[in-house]
């Protein structure tokens, strides 16, 4: 029988070159995030790893073990479900952006490779994550004492039909960590979290990493967790800080009811994985 209610926080970490010292900041406010009473508590993309390509391989060639073994503290300290933002990992000769996901023991419940690269080619930025990185290949839904749970990373918010993947599978909180930047992410950041929460009628939380003013890579910052009705129930500015929502899953069976387009897909004409 699961919790139908629960506190969720946030924490909008600004990523070191130094990664002794993002750490132990990373540690200090997930404390912080489970002393306010928080349940579940979210990273930020590359948390762990500027994000940058001249860290990645860098930083992936200390080991994702290591941070892995953080955060199973961290988790079962704390008592939380941890979700581990993403880090890069190493999978023999190949790096993945992953997000690993921990219970209230510490246990690994989930991981989470990210699906869709970016790749772009926009006035201002070209990027390719895909020189560093692989894609995974795994919608990931993971079973809590709440309920049932999805995580995505960063550019997987732009692909709607894996959000509805994860809502057909039974996922009422999607949780999105990301690093939008500096001309995307006021264009497209908030806009997208609430299309793809409202889209599902699920809870959502995007959660970025906060900006380092001056760094080859300045994202958009404005952690954001929206209702199933597409409301903003949290947000902030680009600083590092924590926010928190109180969120009660019975708000997703009653706004399915009251506006139900997701109970009535049309599975006949058109479906997703299931």
């Amino acid at each position: 029988m699961s919790n139908n209610k629960f506190k969720l926080a946030v924490v909008q970490l600004r990523t070191e070159l130094n990664l002794d010292k993002t750490m132990e900041k990373a540690e200090h406010m997930i404390k912080e995030a489970a002393d306010n009473g928080a349940n579940v508590v979210v990273l930020p993309e590359m948390f762990s790893c500027p994000y940058d390509k001249q860290y990645f391989k860098s930083f992936a060639a200390l080991g994702h073990e290591n941070t892995v073994k953080h955060m199973e503290s961290w988790a079962g300290e704390n008592g939380i479900i941890l979700v581990g933002g993403s880090v890069p990992e190493r999978d023999g000769e190949r790096l993945y952006n992953t997000c690993f996901v921990f219970n209230e023991k510490g246990e690994q419940i989930a991981r989470h490779r990210k699906i869709h690269l970016f790749d772009v080619d926009i006035p201002g930025m070209r990027f390719k994550e895909s020189n560093n990185f692989e894609p995974g290949d795994e919608i990931t839904v993971f079973d809590t004492e709440y309920g049932k749970m999805g995580c995505a990373v960063c550019f997987d918010l732009r692909f709607p039909e894996l959000f509805r993947a994860m809502a057909v599978r039974g996922a009422e909180v999607i949780i999105v960590p990301a690093q939008f930047n500096m001309k995307t992410g006021p264009a497209h950041w908030e806009m997208t979290l609430k299309m793809r929460a409202l889209d599902n009628e699920v809870f959502l939380a995007g959660a970025s990493a906060a900006r380092y003013e001056g760094f080859s890579y300045e994202c958009w910052g404005h952690s954001a967790i929206v209702s199933p009705y597409g409301e903003v129930l949290s947000s902030c500015d680009e600083k590092e800080q924590i926010i928190y929502s109180d969120i009660d899953l019975n708000r997703v069976e009653e706004v399915r009811r009251q506006l139900p387009t997701f109970l009535k897909l049309r599975r006949d004409v058109y479906k997703v994985a299931e």
